[in-house]
């Protein structure tokens, strides 16, 4: 796919979910690009396979790394053109390209690593779906996440939901979701988490500043309240995913059984990611060890994954002993809204 392409549609992908200001930035800043000679800009365009948010979305690096130095005050420029600031593109355009230039050394560093956002509103899905779980089982919780990021939405129970029948999760919590909510809503049930641990590539440690600002960066410079919410978060979230594969992970996670507990294995937006191997190795765990669950050690995964329907994702769980798939909802990426069907 040719660069210009991968910028257009990931500037349609944010303003779509709700950031103009992305989806004004990033056409500009590919023209900063097209026309530019330094080392950035040939990075960018001898990058070798696909640069679109399908592949290694290229962009959405470029945008963290230019919005890192607007966190970090490192370019005044650029933060007299970013949000709150509201200018037109002819204040914009000049400011990233002086950005590009100035600081190649720390754009070409951060060209190095995939995005990870942790989306913590992406837990507003996930207390839908313990609650769901939790009305049927009546058991408390032990937690296995896949591509858990920095682990804000390990911390999922600690955070609060509100739906038409309630709310769900801690009452009283500084992460609160109130999603656009459609169709009927799970009831609110206890969510009593025993153990929890988490596994990544690349896990982050939001108490490191260097990792917080990572975190940080790929929050969209239009968009404070994700910010503030993840903020909180990570004052909330204190267990640290592993480093590793999830497959060996998960495979020693599930090889203990879990009595008087249900064990939940969850993932968002990460299992399309994993290497065919790595998935095929997942799935097979799953089934062995759903295959010696019983109603006293229950095992289910909760899976929020895109799939050929277009209208965000799909909220998927699998409940052993038994194992079928339902879909208990369409949700949007970003948890904006929720439309439930269980």
């Amino acid at each position: 796919m040719r660069a210009a392409d991968a910028f257009a549609i990931q500037s349609r992908a944010c303003a779509k979910l709700d950031s103009p200001f992305m989806g004004r930035m990033l056409p500009l800043l590919w023209q900063v690009l097209e026309g530019d000679t330094g080392a950035v800009a040939a990075r960018v365009k001898a990058w070798p396979g696909d640069l679109s948010p399908s592949g290694h979305s290229v962009p959405l690096r470029l945008a963290g790394a230019l919005h890192a130095l607007v966190l970090q005050g490192k370019d005044a420029g650029l933060v007299a053109a970013y949000p709150p600031q509201d200018v037109g593109d002819d204040v914009l355009k000049p400011a990233l390209a002086a950005a590009v230039q100035t600081h190649e050394a720390q754009i070409l560093h951060w060209l190095d690593s995939a995005p990870q956002t942790n989306e913590v509103r992406r837990s507003a899905v996930l207390l839908a779906g313990a609650a769901w779980l939790a009305g049927r089982c009546g058991l408390p919780f032990v937690l296995s996440e896949l591509g858990a990021s920095a682990g804000l939405n390990m911390a999922f129970d600690a955070y609060a939901l509100e739906t038409p029948g309630g709310v769900i999760g801690a009452g009283g919590s500084p992460v609160r979701f109130t999603p656009d909510w459609h169709g009927a809503a799970p009831a609110p049930a206890p969510i009593t988490v025993q153990d929890r641990a988490g596994i990544d590539l690349n896990p982050l440690d939001p108490s490191e500043a260097g990792d917080a600002l990572r975190i940080l960066a790929y929050l969209w410079p239009d968009q404070p309240y994700r910010a503030a919410l993840t903020r909180n978060a990570i004052a909330l979230a204190t267990t640290r995913p592993a480093r590793g594969d999830a497959a060996p992970w998960l495979e020693a996670r599930l090889a203990p059984p879990c009595p008087g507990a249900l064990h939940l294995v969850y993932n968002t937006i990460a299992w399309q990611y994993f290497p065919p191997e790595t998935a095929a190795r997942c799935e097979a765990a799953l089934q062995d060890a759903g295959a010696r669950a019983t109603q006293h050690a229950p095992l289910a995964h909760l899976a929020m994954e895109a799939d050929a329907l277009g209208d965000g994702a799909a909220l998927t769980v699998r409940l052993w002993p038994g194992g079928a798939r339902k879909t208990l909802a369409r949700v949007d990426f970003h948890g904006r809204w929720i439309k439930w069907a269980a």
